[in-house]
C-alpha cells in the first residue's frame, strides 16, 4: 500500500472512532444496532464496499437500512455487483474492520487483505459503489459517514442514488452491471409495463369475477409506501388505497409486514370497515410482502396469507405457462429444451405448503435456513423459486432459459402469432421483467400477485384455501453450549451428539401428521425447536416433549 492511502485511511478512520464495548456482526441483514453507535460501523463498510469494487471490477452498491427494526435502529449492507447480497467470503472481513479498535489496526487489516485478495490499491483501478438509505432520520448523516469511507479509498467514486427501498438499490446495482437501463424510473418502467403485458394477456374467460378489485397497502410508514404512491400513478387496472403511507405515523410501529405476520392482527388504520376486502402489508424496507384479510367480528384478528401461499401461487403460476409451452405443436420448439422449475423452502416451511407443492407435481428442495442459502439453491434451477413465510422470496431465471424462451417468443410469433403457447411464453418472459431477481421485493411481488389473481379469476379467499397450515409452535431452548449441536439434511436431522436424532423421532411418532426439527442458534446459547402436527394442543405437546429431550441432552442439569 502506497504512503498516500496510508495517510487517507489513518486520517479518515481517526474521525469515526468506534464506539466503546460494542461488538457488531456482518449477517444476513448487514451491520444492524442502535443509530447512535453506527457511524464507525457505516464509515469502514464504504472502505468494504470500495474493496469490493476493486476486487470484482463490478459497481456495488451500499445500502442503509434496518428493514423492520424500530424506528431507532439503522444498519448498512452491501450488495455485490450480481445484485445479491455480499459474499459470505468476505462476512469475517466486514467484521474484523467494523471492530478494529483504532486507525491503526484498521490500516494493518486493510494492508493484509488485499494482499490476500491481490487487490490493486494503487490509484490506478476504479470503484464505483451506488449508495441509497430508507426514510430513517439517522439515515442522512450515515450515508455522509459511508461517502467518507468510500472517499477515503484512492480511486472510489460513490453515486448517491437518495432515498429507496433496499429491493430497488439492489436492483440498480444488478442492471447497472449488465449494462441496461438503471435509474429509479427505468425500475418503475420495467414493472409496470411488464405488469400491463401481463394484464393483457389474461385470458377473457378468467375476467375477475371473484374477486373484489379494491387492494388496501399497509406501506409500515416506511419507504416502500412512498414508493408505491409513485408507483400507482403509473399503472392503470389496479385500485390501491394505500395507507400507512409515511406522511404521518412512525415506522414499523404497529404497522408492517414483520408486524402482522407475527401478531396476526390487523395493522394500525385498518379495521372492521375492511372486512372480506384483499389486503397487503410490506415491511419497513420494502423487501417483504404478506397479504391477508380483516376477519368479521375478530377484535382486529385476521386470516393472513403468507410467503408459503404466495410461493405457491407463483410456482402454480409458472408451472402452467411452461405446461401449455411443453404441449406446443411445433416439435422443433417442444422438444428443444425442458426447462427445469424447482421451489425452495427451509425446514420452518409449513408441511401443508411443501405437500401441496409436491401433490402439485412441482419438485422441492430444502436449503438450510437463511435467505443466502435458498437464493444459491434457486440458482441451480431454470426457473427457481424460494419464499420465506415472513414473506421474504422471489423467482430466478437463468441466463439460458431467458434466452431460450426469447428465440421462443420470435419463433412462434411468426409461426402461431396469438396462440395458447406464444401467449404463455410471452407471459413467462414479462414475468421475468417484473419480478426482482436481485432479492426479494415487495413492490414487484405484489404486483405479481394481483395479476396472478386476476389471470386465475380467484379472489384471495379461494387463494388462501390452496391449503391449509398445520398448527405449528416453536420454542427455544437454553443450552451450555449450542456449538456441539450438529446438523444435516437442511438442518432436519442432527447428526451429533449421537442418540438425540433417535429420541426426537420416537417422540414425533406418537403424533399424526407429527414434525420436529432442532437447530442450534446462530447468535445465542439456545436450540429452537419446531414442531408440527395435525391440531394445535398436539403441536404444543411435540415442542414441549422435544424441548424437554434437548434440556436432558444440552441443558445445564446434563453434565451432572
Amino acid at each position: 500500500m502506497k504512503e498516500q492511502q496510508r495517510a487517507i485511511l489513518l486520517e479518515s478512520s481517526s474521525r469515526f472512532p468506534p464506539p466503546q464495548g460494542a461488538k457488531l456482526s456482518y449477517g444476513t441483514s448487514g451491520f444492524r444496532a442502535d443509530a447512535s453507535i453506527l457511524q464507525s460501523t457505516v464509515f469502514r463498510v464504504g472502505i468494504l464496499a470500495a474493496l469490493r469494487s476493486l476486487k470484482t471490477q463490478g459497481v456495488t452498491g451500499l445500502m442503509i437500512t434496518a428493514s423492520h427494526n424500530e424506528v431507532s435502529d439503522n444498519g448498512v449492507k452491501i450488495a455485490d455487483p450480481s445484485g445479491g447480497m455480499l459474499t459470505q467470503e468476505w462476512e469475517p472481513f466486514a467484521n474484523s474492520l467494523a471492530n478494529a479498535p483504532d486507525p491503526q489496526h484498521l490500516v494493518e487489516l486493510v494492508v493484509e487483505f488485499v494482499k490476500k485478495e491481490n487487490i490493486q490499491l494503487n490509484g490506478a483501478g476504479k470503484a464505483e459503489i451506488l449508495l441509497a438509505r430508507d426514510t430513517r432520520p439517522s439515515g442522512e448523516s450515515l450515508l455522509e459517514a459511508a461517502k467518507q469511507g468510500i472517499s477515503s479509498i484512492i480511486g472510489a467514486v460513490a453515486i448517491d442514488m437518495g432515498v429507496l427501498t433496499t429491493p430497488q438499490l439492489h436492483w440498480m446495482v444488478r442492471a447497472t452491471n449488465k449494462n441496461t437501463k438503471a435509474s429509479e424510473l427505468d425500475y418503475f418502467d420495467q414493472l409496470s409495463s411488464s405488469f400491463r403485458c401481463l394484464i393483457d394477456l389474461i385470458p377473457q374467460r378468467n375476467a375477475s369475477d371473484n374477486m373484489s378489485d379494491k387492494l388496501i397497502v399497509d406501506g409500515a410508514n416506511g419507504v416502500g409506501g412512498e414508493k408505491l404512491v409513485v408507483l400507482k400513478k403509473m399503472l392503470n387496472g389496479l385500485d390501491i388505497e394505500i395507507r400507512n403511507s409515511g406522511k404521518e405515523g412512525i415506522l414499523n410501529d404497529g404497522v408492517g409486514a414483520d408486524y402482522v405476520q407475527k401478531e396476526k392482527v390487523v395493522p394500525c388504520g385498518f379495521g372492521p370497515a375492511d372486512v372480506g376486502t384483499r389486503c397487503a402489508s410490506l415491511d419497513g424496507d420494502a423487501d417483504r410482502l404478506i397479504y391477508f384479510t380483516v376477519q368479521s367480528n375478530s377484535n382486529n384478528k385476521i386470516s393472513l396469507v403468507d410467503g408459503d401461499k404466495i410461493l405457491s401461487l407463483f410456482a402454480l403460476f409458472v408451472n402452467e405457462q411452461l405446461h401449455i409451452l411443453n404441449e406446443a405443436k411445433d416439435e422443433k420448439i417442444s422438444n428443444s429444451y425442458r426447462a427445469r422449475i424447482g421451489v425452495v423452502q427451509t425446514a420452518y416451511a409449513n408441511g401443508a405448503s411443501t405437500d401441496y407443492l409436491k401433490q402439485s407435481g412441482l419438485e422441492v428442495v430444502f436449503t438450510p435456513t437463511g435467505v443466502k442459502y435458498l437464493h444459491e439453491k434457486a440458482a441451480e434451477f431454470d426457473i427457481g423459486i424460494y419464499f420465506e413465510a415472513n414473506g421474504h422470496g422471489t423467482i430466478l431465471f437463468s441466463e439460458h432459459f431467458i434466452g431460450w424462451l426469447d428465440g421462443v417468443v420470435h419463433e412462434l410469433a411468426s409461426i402461431s402469432k396469438g396462440s395458447e403457447q406464444h401467449k404463455a411464453a410471452l407471459r413467462l418472459l414479462a414475468v421475468s421483467k417484473l419480478i426482482n431477481q436481485a432479492v426479494g421485493d415487495a413492490m414487484s411481488g405484489l404486483l405479481l400477485v394481483e395479476v396472478i389473481l386476476r389471470h386465475m379469476g380467484w379472489s384471495v379467499h379461494r387463494w388462501n384455501e390452496l391449503y391449509h397450515d398445520l398448527p405449528s409452535r416453536q420454542l427455544k431452548v437454553k443450552v451450555v453450549d449450542r456449538t456441539v449441536v450438529t446438523t444435516a439434511n437442511a438442518e432436519t436431522v442432527v447428526v451429533k451428539p449421537l442418540g438425540i436424532q433417535e429420541a426426537i423421532n420416537a417422540e414425533t411418532a406418537k403424533y399424526e401428521r407429527g414434525r420436529c426439527f432442532i437447530r442450534p442458534s446462530g447468535t445465542e446459547d439456545v436450540i429452537r425447536v419446531y414442531a408440527e402436527a395435525s391440531t394445535e394442543e398436539a403441536s404444543d405437546k411435540l415442542a414441549n416433549s422435544v424441548a424437554i429431550i434437548v434440556d436432558q441432552f444440552l441443558g445445564f442439569n446434563s453434565r451432572s
